[in-house]
């Protein structure tokens, strides 16, 4: 199999990985907490900030189209115009982020552990802006139910998401380099 079809195929397989993740998840009354991040930030981190941010791409194209792949087998253009809309845009932004940092600093834990705060920060601005326009929620209100929640299930994502990038890493060398394709 040539680079190219690799690099595409392990593609696909993130935007499934991330639809896997989305319904992973423990409901609450605004946000349900899933691993959908855990997603982004393997994608960012392994495919770079091109074919990361094309599967993350993808995925929510695929939901905003109807595919219920969103969290709680959900889909369609409304979950991204809704409340939580935000956050779904955010992983793209997060998926970009990771990639760029990563691949100018480097993979150390470090680097790759403040890549991912980095991007989930950007994630948590997007969706929390979104869902402070959509629902007229003051700041504090929109992180009472958007971000202090999931800060601790964040910090186990991002420790396993590190881990994980390190060791396929070692797995897939030749994937960690799909930008020059």
């Amino acid at each position: 199999m040539n680079m190219k079809t690799k690099v595409l195929t392990t593609s696909a397989m993130f935007v499934a990985l991330t639809a896997i993740c989305s319904q992973i998840q423990i409901p609450l009354p605004m946000v349900p907490i899933n691993l959908a991040l855990f997603a982004i930030y393997l994608a960012g981190a392994i495919l770079g900030p091109k074919y990361g941010t094309l599967s993350v791409l993808t995925y929510v194209l695929l939901g905003g189209i109807g595919a219920p792949i969103f969290a709680g087998f959900s889909g369609g253009l409304g979950r991204i115009t809704g409340p939580t809309g935000g956050y779904i845009i955010g992983y793209i932004v997060a998926t970009l982020i990771v990639g760029l940092i990563t691949k100018k600093c480097g993979y150390s834990w470090w680097t790759l552990v403040i890549a991912m705060v980095v991007g989930l920060t950007a994630c948590y601005i997007v969706g929390t802006a979104w869902f402070m326009y959509i629902t007229g929620n003051s700041l504090a209100a929109s992180m009472t139910y958007c971000v202090i929640p999931f800060l601790p299930g964040d910090v186990v994502k991002i420790i396993l998401a590190t881990a994980l990038t390190i060791r396929l890493r070692l797995s897939l060398p030749d994937l960690m380099h799909a930008e020059a394709i």
